[in-house]
């Protein structure tokens, strides 16, 4: 993972905060920005990277990690 060849651990620690956004988003779901009609988007600690998720009646689903330097573009058919 490109994380881990920057620091050893590192891409461990990504995997740390993507878990614990999605706890975030499971508690609260409606908490985070619309980016779209349907779709929200929940920052990633320490990392330039969002959660992006629609709710559904039996959970959430997540459609992108998205990173946020890239071209918004890139995600849009993935937004709701």
């Amino acid at each position: 993972m490109y994380y881990d060849h920057q620091l050893p651990g590192l891409g461990f620690r990504f995997f740390q905060e993507v878990s614990a956004a999605i706890e975030r988003i499971r508690l609260i779901p409606e908490a985070w920005t619309k980016v779209g009609k349907l779709t929200r988007r929940c920052m990633l600690k320490g990392f330039p990277y969002a959660l992006l998720y629609v709710m559904e009646t039996d959970g959430i689903l997540i459609t992108a990690v998205a990173h946020l330097h890239r071209d918004p573009v890139h995600y849009h058919d993935r937004m709701m």
